[in-house]
């Protein structure tokens, strides 16, 4: 195939990490000899933009284009201190990009960056600095110098602008094209004359026949038809399709032909084969009418082709993520707000691989499980899955990987783990789960060994009645459990929140609040954020409305974006009033504070009390152990003990004693039992390390035990020298 492939993620994602869309089609496009390349324009976007020249030319902008008197008090002050921000910004870029980091002295001494308003916030928040280190605080303050600077930059420059979220407003809730089309006819902004300068270099470079603009989220969508605009207008030979999450989510009944005078395919779910195909048809080799879920314009109407034959590429075989092309050692790593989880996604260089496409559950009612994304669930075995960890550390020198998934499937994260294990590979991994019960205390163990350091978990709206209208499959008592399971080995969760789920009352939504006020007091959830219930046209709640007892009240459909959704909701409280009072109890609660005030004064109207007894959560921790299932595998961490014997002096007589004196990372220590049991013992736990080939089940240990005469397995768990053993790295999962 003679096609050259250039995959673009169009500003603005992340500052930390590239995002992985354009990566996987690489890796994929690698399995089929096809050349490819990539670029992340948000990034160098963002580089060229944040440089001495860069400033110095948008403060020229500003004085020739504003009076004085125009500018904010806060875009008058920056102005004002402009030599300080020229003279500053290209060591303190550097210092984000962990090139110079004794800076963080002279950052948090408040004497080297210029501060204007996002600076007014640090007296809140500076009680909350005792738990950083002087790098956290340093790269805080540089992040709120950038942002100071966006402030500027979005004021004076380009109203669109944000380092997340470009022209956010324009793509979100885009029912009609309108305003996107009257935007993109207007006179470029300093950022789309970068964005464009960018772009013909990458073209120069590569000379590619087609270009693949992947837009993940409505704040991609503006500066990709800005990237369309441009090849359409300049290079009119080159292909443009556009893919992504924002047109797998918006664009599924797309009939506005308008925006097909910016590029000429929309390419929805999984890329792979709708590319693939597409790349057949651009060389002649496949018609339009065995095209793979795209739309075209064809005599000025939209048409959708999906008549191929062909399933989808198997997640076996799309290939290793592939990240060359992309600027790994020039991202930012920024602390945006103090919150554990979410200084995860702006903080580090995360290399991102996905368990599981889709989700195994599948069924929550606020959830798009309509859509192939979430509704085809095909997971990757343990083997594959560490091949490309080892090939991507490899490639990247990074070994810190977010896996991406919907909801990580337990069984599977198990077997990562012990491949992770077996390999010796040294990993640092987090990802999104469902609180399953499977998740006990030893997986979590089991988990933290191989790397895992967060997950990331729906607790939605912390009631049971609305756990199950929601079809969450979980209640806020199991829930607590998992945490629980979590903390203790060392992993920090992160809760999802939600209010304003329809029929919630405002006794629920008081009630639910109590429910995170005791897990954070129980300590047993480190990180959590509160959403306002959004409802969706791919959710069971927008498909079939009246069966949660809302009306559907829009918007109207314009030919574009179709999925954000109005909505009533008679029998529900008046939610948006709780906003505020929520997110400022969650705050609190996550600094461990103000435990003990009424949960009345957190809003500035009347509430009912809580109907939540106080202890609830501490009674839901406080549950017996079970006997372990009985095909659970049991495996040993501690490592081989040392074996010595000696005698003891008893009443009828000497006995001999044995000791297994153990050696691990943090401390060392000795078990002294019978030599007929340290023998079974030393045995077993030779046979349950993870290196070997063969598993045991906890089955199959009872009835070996059991087989000794020694006694019964239940005795044997009710031990003190079980309860060593489990503290010390036996796991049964």
């Amino acid at each position: 195939m003679k096609t050259k492939v250039l995959l673009i993620t169009p500003p603005f994602t992340q500052l930390n990490t590239p995002y992985p869309a354009t990566a996987y089609l690489k890796g994929f496009l690698n399995t089929q000899n096809i050349v490819s390349n990539q670029a992340d324009l948000g990034i160098e976007t963002i580089l060229q933009l944040f440089t001495p020249q860069g400033l110095t030319t948008i403060f020229e902008i500003i004085e020739e284009n504003f009076e004085w008197a125009d500018l904010s008090a806060n875009g008058q002050r920056i102005v004002h201190l402009q030599e300080s921000y020229i003279e500053t910004i290209a060591p303190t870029v550097a210092f984000l990009q962990h090139q110079n980091p004794t800076l963080a002295h002279h950052i948090c001494s408040r004497t080297f960056l210029p501060e204007a308003s996002r600076f007014q916030s640090l007296n809140d928040l500076e009680w909350a600095f005792g738990t950083m280190g002087i790098q956290d605080k340093a790269r805080h303050f540089a992040t709120l110098y950038l942002e100071d600077i966006g402030d500027l930059i979005k004021e004076c420059i380009d109203p669109y602008f944000g380092f997340s979220r470009y022209a956010e407003r324009l793509g979100r809730t885009a029912t009609h094209f309108d305003p996107l089309h009257e935007a993109l006819q207007e006179e470029n902004s300093l950022i789309s004359d970068i964005l464009i300068q960018l772009l013909e270099h990458k073209i120069e470079d590569y000379n590619p026949s087609v270009v693949c603009l992947s837009v993940p989220f409505p704040g991609n969508l503006f500066a990709a038809l800005k990237c369309g605009q441009y090849l359409k207008a300049n290079h009119p030979n080159i292909t443009v399709v556009l893919g992504g999450g924002y047109a797998n989510t918006e664009l599924r009944s797309l009939s506005d032909e308008r925006l097909f005078d910016y590029l000429d395919y929309v390419s929805l779910d999984d890329g792979e084969a709708p590319l693939l195909f597409l790349l057949e048809h651009l060389d002649g080799q496949r018609p339009a009418s065995e095209l793979k879920r795209v739309f075209a314009r064809v005599g000025g109407v939209v048409s959708y082709y999906n008549n191929a034959i062909e399933k989808d590429v198997a997640q076996r075989e799309v290939g290793t993520p592939d990240y060359s092309d992309l600027l790994l050692d020039e991202y930012l790593s920024v602390i945006e707000i103090v919150n554990p989880m979410h200084r995860l996604w702006s903080d580090g260089r995360w290399n991102k691989l996905t368990l599981a496409h889709g989700c195994y559950w599948g069924k929550c009612s606020f959830c798009d499980i309509s859509l192939d994304y979430i509704q085809r669930y095909e997971p990757v075995n343990a083997t594959i899955l560490c091949d490309r960890i080892e090939t991507i550390i490899e490639q990247t020198g990074q070994n810190g990987f977010h896996f991406v998934d919907e909801a990580a499937p337990p069984a599977l994260m198990r077997d990562l783990a012990l491949e992770i294990i077996r390999r010796k590979l040294t990993v640092v991994w987090w990802t999104n789960i469902r609180f399953e019960k499977s998740f006990t205390y030893d997986l979590c163990q089991l988990l933290k060994a191989s790397g895992c350091i967060a997950v990331s978990g729906g607790l939605e709206v912390a009631s049971d009645r609305l756990l199950a209208l929601m079809e969450k499959g979980v209640t806020v008592a199991q829930v607590a459990r998992v945490c629980d399971a979590f903390t203790q080995a060392g992993i920090m969760v992160h809760a999802y929140l939600m209010y304003g789920f329809p029929t919630q009352t405002e006794q629920e939504t008081i009630d639910a609040l109590e429910m995170v006020r005791q897990l954070f007091e129980q300590g047993v959830v480190q990180s959590g954020f509160w959403h306002r219930f959004a409802m969706t046209a791919h959710s069971p709640v927008g498909l079939v409305p009246d069966k949660y007892m809302v009306t559907r009240m829009g918007p109207d459909f314009g030919g574009f974006a179709d999925n954000d959704l109005y909505h009533e909701d008679l029998t529900g409280a008046e939610h948006e009033l709780f906003s505020q009072g929520l997110k400022t109890a969650l705050f609190n609660y996550m600094h461990g504070n103000a435990f003990d005030v009424d949960l009345a004064d957190w809003f500035d109207f009347e509430t009912p009390a809580t109907s939540i007894v106080s202890d609830y959560i501490y009674k839901a921790l406080d549950q017996p152990l079970k006997m372990p299932r009985s095909n659970a595998m049991i495996f040993w961490l501690g490592g081989r003990p040392i074996f010595s014997f000696f005698e003891e002096e008893t009443e009828d007589g000497v006995e001999e004693l044995a000791a297994l004196h153990f050696h691990n990372k943090q401390n060392d220590w000795v078990m002294e039992l019978s030599v007929e049991m340290a023998e079974w013992l030393s045995e077993m736990l030779v046979a349950l390390e993870i290196d070997n080939t063969s598993t045991w089940t906890f089955k199959q240990i009872k009835e070996n035990f059991e087989a000794t005469g020694m006694g019964t397995m239940q005795e044997l768990i009710n031990s003190d020298i079980w309860e060593q053993l489990s503290l010390n790295g036996l796991l049964i999962c």
